[in-house]
């Protein structure tokens, strides 16, 4: 019997109920209001940031370009956002957000489950950057340099392998190599 506790899997398991929650309030989301977790935050970021090409946004959201571009598609036929090609670059499209979706995010529940919101804000100021701070050191533990999320973790029940289930994008579509692994969210 081991006597040291095993911290990898403890903190792997916490991460899998973590990215479990997220992809639960997803569906719920998507469920209530025709709009996914990884949609209402692309969506946010371009309102809130303005105007930007796919390739910035996905960098902002850390999401693959591939990923996003099929976001931003899925959006475009909400009527929630425009493709514009940039008048200063007329080489670039930039993403826009509409007036249909922005009153759309004016309507939906963030995309942070209300539930950490809540318990968030009865942390102290420091108890909250202690938080913060340990989540980022596992982020800073898990990215590859080149890859904006954490390739080793996927969503869904805890008991799936996670070397044998199949990789999706946070939109359910395929985006990594059969046999490789990622996240939904």
């Amino acid at each position: 019997m081991n006597k040291h506790p095993r911290y990898d899997l403890w903190i792997l398991r916490s991460l899998r109920r973590i990215m479990r929650a997220v992809d639960v309030h997803s569906r719920r989301l998507s469920a209530e209001y025709s709009i996914t977790g990884p949609q209402v935050l692309c969506l946010q970021t371009v309102h809130e940031d303005g105007p930007m090409t796919a390739t910035a946004l996905a960098k902002l959201v850390h999401l693959s370009s591939s990923t996003v571009v099929g976001i931003i598609d899925r959006l475009e036929q909400k009527d929630c956002v425009l493709r514009v090609r940039s008048l200063e670059d007329r080489r670039q499209i930039l993403i826009h957000a509409t007036d249909e979706g922005r009153d759309l995010l004016a309507r939906v529940p963030s995309p942070l489950q209300e539930r950490l919101a809540r318990g968030l804000a009865q942390l102290s100021e420091k108890q909250q950057n202690r938080l913060a701070t340990a989540v980022e050191q596992i982020v800073d533990l898990l990215e590859l340099p080149d890859f904006g999320a954490a390739p080793l973790l996927e969503t869904g029940p805890i008991e799936e392998s996670i070397a044998t289930a199949p990789a999706t994008d946070p939109e359910g579509e395929e985006d990594v190599a059969p046999g490789k692994t990622g996240f939904t969210d």
